[in-house]
């Protein structure tokens, strides 16, 4: 069974490590990846938010949902943009989470709970989020994926906010295993894939399957980024022939994909006949966490 966001670029109504992680110890655990805090120690001219910001962040994650959402309203009504609340303050606050893990403050289940906490006030912000961006599709269609059986979504339900922030459509899976990889990324015409690589535990197989779905890909251009903690820890081993390694926060990510695409795509799918992802999966929609 696979967990499938198909979230297609919508009009947007008014009012509404990059990283992921999934790890069975914690030598394979990392959420570094997130953007450099710069700036001041204040809201003043709607600076960056500063380290005793996100740390109220992380705090409140932990605490309870209830908490989490007053943070995030109370900085909206202070003047911070949901980008910079997304790239200063969510992604920093879940690279403390993972800090804490690390030095044995929180266990795997808290750091799970504070995790979804944070991806489910993204969820509220989306609609609004979404207004701020581009009202009409871009033409382009990404495909993001976890690793296989990937316990933790915030970074790539992150990345997917931006890219249809800027009018792509983008199918978000969360797979458990290799074959359900395999299947998601022949769904459909993808001008790119995005791959979030939290731990060593599946490099080899998952290195071997893009492999071989390169050379069936629906697309023959189709352009393979590799993202995630291990892109960080160990990017030699993401050394993949065909693929490229991303070190960028998620609004940096989506320019060079988008730069990358739309520079060298002649749009060939547009005389193609399109596959339906319900149709060839039979995957069960996903419910909003």
């Amino acid at each position: 069974m696979v967990t499938q966001f198909n979230f297609d670029q919508a009009e947007a109504t008014p009012g509404q490590a990059w990283t992921s992680g999934s790890q069975d110890s914690k030598s394979q655990h990392e959420l570094g990846a997130s953007p450099r805090l710069v700036g001041g120690t204040s809201f003043a001219n709607k600076a960056p938010l500063d380290q005793l910001q996100v740390r109220l962040l992380t705090q409140a994650a932990i605490q309870s949902i209830e908490e989490t959402r007053k943070i995030l309203t109370k900085w909206r009504r202070q003047g911070q943009s949901l980008a910079d609340i997304y790239l200063y303050g969510i992604t920093e606050s879940a690279r403390l989470i993972g800090e804490l893990w690390s030095a044995d403050e929180l266990d795997f289940v808290n750091i799970t709970i504070a995790f979804s906490r944070l991806q489910r006030v993204m969820h509220e912000f989306s609609a609004e989020f979404l207004s701020e961006g581009k009202s009409e599709s871009n033409g382009f269609s990404l495909l993001i994926m976890t690793e296989p059986g990937s316990q933790h979504g915030l970074g790539a339900f992150m990345l997917s906010e931006f890219f249809r922030h800027a009018g792509w459509r983008v199918l978000l899976v969360s797979p458990q295993d290799i074959a359900d990889f395999k299947r998601a990324f022949l769904s459909d015409w993808f001008d790119a894939v995005v791959l979030s690589i939290s731990t060593d535990r599946q490099i080899d197989k998952i290195a071997k399957a893009v492999s071989e779905l390169r050379t069936t890909s629906v697309n023959p251009s189709l352009k393979i980024f590799l993202g995630g903690p291990m892109a960080n820890l160990s990017p030699e081993l993401l050394n993949w022939a065909g693929t490229t390694l991303l070190f960028t926060d998620a609004a940096q990510t989506v320019e060079r994909i988008t730069h990358a695409v739309d520079t060298t795509s002649s749009h060939p799918k547009a005389s193609l006949p399109k596959r339906s992802h319900t149709n060839h999966l039979e995957l069960p929609k996903a419910s909003k966490m």
